[in-house]
């Protein structure tokens, strides 16, 4: 158990512990238990039990070359990820993904975790799009799963595991802030329970933010309701910068009308996307791997087939998803809860008719930028640029860790493949638990104490609320935000589209100055967690809006339809302009600064993979 000092801040509890980690999804729970085993002592703090963080989501399953339905290996599924990141996935963090999957698969298995069996006893492996055998031949069977609640299956696993290691976990916590000192140096949290209204530091020489992913920026959305890059906002308010916001993904297959996900895994069992005439049209924009394209390829094919005139539906506003061909049998093995969504949330029997899906914005592929192991990395501003005008060199933020969909190592580059989500928060979780546990032996484990001025940027931001008399309701802020980046930062964009988003965001920001708490209570007051909330999804849609209006060409999920280009343009194909973009932006939320820092092209231990025109 974690020791009360005997002096408090400001009549505020403080609690000392090895490691703080904020979030108790997949990879916090992956970090927290490799701590726990090392003996550390543990806190995780989350705003909902652990088993229904937005993990719980994840339905597909884990990419890794198990190669136990086909021929594979982990070459191909690093050169998968380099492709599908359209070259702005830094190579050395894919291989080490990649290399290490089968090992981080292999560990769960033997933890308990509940895999889809073969008749050989091996782990069932299904297709995902974007993942090949042979460098791009044909699909290949990679995604390891557990039905289609694989996301479910590994959270409980990891759960228990940590119940049975110590872990001590702050459920229905709220992180506020950041505990930085005079060094820039990263002391613990505070944070405010959401039971009694009541804040506490928890200070720790280890900070690891694993809070997910902020998808809650748009309107439609696949992402959980507490999706609000909390932890993003926390960063960002401690000074630090955030990498590639422009790369957002559309997943294509969003439930029509209510954006609820319907895994890709749908895709990979052999379903088939059809428009108004039943055409199997991916077959046009993606002739050899067809329905298993990346998503952010499957997503424009849909949305262009919409905007064609050849969309379902009385209004022609959206495209279906056909299985009615795989079979009850299959659809009941494999795709129980996709069965389910679509009772509940289409009002569709998937054995027997299509159902009707849109493309939905889905996953972050940037975030707090970061080193291999998870330490939080930021541009040496004194050191300057080199030739390009980039930021070649970084300083480590000493006890600062970020991991999992919050993170950008960056893997995922301009487009994330299926199954790497959940592929990155096992390896990076594990990663920084490994680097922590080593770091720890060899630190001072003697708490300093904490000045008592840390806490009156968080007290500040209370009182303002608890004070308040008039101003504007946070969700009514939230969905001007929403509205705002749905309309201005969609699957299509254009620069004029983008340009105008950059003004309408930022002149929201007076509306986030003054927002008004109407309830003063203390006990689970809902209305003050979402206007610490709100604070949050402002930092990411400034982020995203900035930085996507100043790329200026099309990679990935950034399509932007003035630099677009034919795919047999000299310069720059498909609008993909690697002479002057392969690069990763940086934005500071002070002075909405934008620099640029390289891509890193020198892989661990292979060759680098060229750049070429990225068609399927």
């Amino acid at each position: 158990m974690a020791t009360r000092q005997d002096n408090t801040i400001s009549n505020i509890k403080t609690l000392n512990y090895d490691a703080v980690i904020v979030g108790g999804g997949g990879s916090g729970m992956r970090a927290s238990l490799h701590l726990a085993e090392a003996g550390m002592k543990v806190a995780v703090l989350t705003k909902v039990f652990p088993t229904r963080s937005h993990t719980v989501a994840a339905q597909g399953g884990i990419g890794a070359s198990l190669g136990n339905m086909s021929n594979d290996n982990w070459h191909f599924h690093f050169y998968d990820t380099v492709k599908g990141s359209d070259w702005l996935g830094d190579q050395d963090a894919i291989e080490y993904m990649c290399r290490e999957a089968p090992k981080v698969v292999y560990e769960l298995e033997h933890m308990g975790m509940p895999f889809d069996r073969n008749e050989d006893g091996t782990i069932y492996q299904r297709p995902f799009g974007g993942h090949t055998s042979n460098y791009g031949e044909k699909a290949v069977q990679r995604a390891c799963a557990a039905a289609d609640r694989t996301g479910h299956a590994l959270l409980h696993t990891l759960y228990q595991k940590n119940l049975e290691q110590g872990t001590e976990f702050f459920i229905e916590w709220i992180a506020l802030d950041l505990i930085k000192d005079e060094a820039g140096n990263i002391n613990g949290v505070v944070a405010l329970e959401q039971e009694t209204g009541t804040i506490a530091v928890f200070q720790s020489p280890i900070t690891v933010l694993a809070t997910g992913g902020a998808g809650r920026i748009f309107a439609a959305s696949t992402n959980a309701y507490i999706n609000t890059g909390d932890g993003i906002g926390m960063a960002v308010r401690a000074g630090i910068p955030l990498q590639d916001m422009e790369f957002w993904q559309f997943h294509p297959t969003g439930v029509h009308g209510a954006g609820v996900l319907l895994t890709e895994g749908c895709r990979g069992e052999g379903a088939i996307l059809r428009n108004k005439d039943g055409e199997a049209f991916m077959e046009r924009y993606a002739p050899t791997v067809k329905d298993l394209a990346p998503r952010d390829l499957v997503s424009r094919s849909m949305d262009q087939e919409i905007k064609e005139g050849r969309g379902c539906g009385p209004n022609a506003d959206h495209i279906v998803m056909d299985m009615t061909h795989l079979g009850v049998e299959t659809i009941m093995k494999r795709l129980p809860s996709v069965f389910e969504i679509g009772k509940n949330f289409a009002n569709v029997d998937i054995t027997k008719e299509p159902i009707p899906v849109i493309p939905t914005i889905h996953y972050m592929m940037g975030g707090i930028p970061t080193t291999i192991h998870g330490q939080v990395i930021v541009p040496d501003l004194d050191a300057g640029t080199d030739e390009d005008g980039l930021y070649a060199k970084g300083n480590v933020i000493k006890g600062l860790y970020a991991i999992g969909e919050c993170a950008c190592v960056s893997v995922h580059g301009a487009n994330r493949l299926g199954t790497n989500s959940l592929l990155d928060l096992l390896v990076f979780g594990r990663a920084a638990g490994k680097h922590i546990v080593d770091e720890f032996h060899h630190a001072d484990h003697n708490y300093k104490p904490l000045d008592p001025r840390v806490l009156d940027f968080t007290v500040k931001r209370l009182d303002k609320l608890q004070q308040s008399t008039e101003g504007y309701n946070a969700q009514d802020v939230a969905d001007e935000i929403r509205a705002t980046m749905q309309k201005h930062a969609s699957v299509f964009r254009t620069q004029a589209m983008m340009d105008e988003g950059v003004e309408k965001i930022l002149a929201l920001g007076e509306k986030i100055d003054k927002i008004h708490l109407g309830d003063k209570s203390q006990v689970f007051n809902t209305a003050r967690i979402e206007a610490f909330e709100v604070a949050n999804l402002y930092e990411v849609a400034k982020a995203t809006m900035i930085s996507a209006s100043k790329r200026h060409e099309s990679r990935g999920a950034h399509s932007v339809s003035d630099y677009d280009r034919p795919e047999d343009d000299d310069y720059a194909p498909n609008g993909r302009n690697d002479h002057d973009w392969m690069k990763h932006t940086l934005w500071y939320s002070e002075g909405n600064r934008i620099i640029y820092k390289p891509v890193r092209k020198v892989p661990l231990t292979v060759d680098y993979i060229e750049p070429k025109v990225r068609v399927y």
